[in-house]
């Protein structure tokens, strides 16, 4: 892994979050233009993470299942379809930006990510997105198990409570220090 060479990992920033569902993210406007303004100055450096809900509860195993029972509005076969894709400014970033969905928090998950980095010899991933204690967490926290350096720019992560969101930047900030750097955007982009 070379450290110089960085990604820009964009977690599910999806219509199903920034539109009127069960599961609306409220923030995500306070952070959009941070995440927008990265993903449009590297488009070919940015993968997009899309969380792709199943069909149906019993398509998944063990507490997935009861976590789908709970909200079986959110399956693919009751959500509309275009509510899982991204939101429309970053959609239009495809190619050459990717997209990389997944099925649970972590895009770690069945190896794919994590193959793709290494065959490109990426060290360092700069992190934005949503939720910051819930897939922006996982995400990270992955990626420091499997060795990369990670950049959370503070000011282009969001979720729909401060509490939780506030101890997960500082959770990764003072107990992660030497794998994790929060820092605004703004100061990144100054650096680049």
């Amino acid at each position: 892994m070379n450290p110089e060479k960085w990604i820009h990992l964009c977690i599910d920033m999806q219509r199903m979050f920034a539109e009127g569902t069960p599961w609306q993210v409220a923030w995500m406007p306070k952070v959009f233009d941070q995440v927008a303004e990265v993903a449009a100055r590297f488009p070919d450096r940015t993968i997009f993470t899309r969380f792709v809900p199943p069909a149906s509860p019993e398509e998944l195993p063990g507490m997935w299942r009861a976590y789908y029972e709970k909200w079986p509005m959110m399956t693919t076969a009751e959500l509309e379809p275009d509510l899982v894709d991204l939101v429309p400014e970053l959609k239009k970033l495809v190619p050459p930006a990717h997209i990389l969905d997944k099925t649970t928090y972590s895009p770690w998950t069945g190896g794919r990510l994590h193959g793709a980095l290494t065959r490109q010899d990426i060290g360092t991933l700069v992190v934005t997105g949503g939720e910051t204690d819930i897939c922006v967490l996982a995400a990270t926290l992955g990626a420091i198990d499997l060795g990369y350096k990670v950049i959370l720019l503070k000011d282009a992560v969001c979720s729909t409570t401060d509490q939780t969101h506030d101890a997960s930047l500082e959770l990764l900030g003072n107990r992660f220090s030497v794998q994790v750097e929060v820092i605004s955007t703004e100061r990144w982009l100054s650096l680049v």
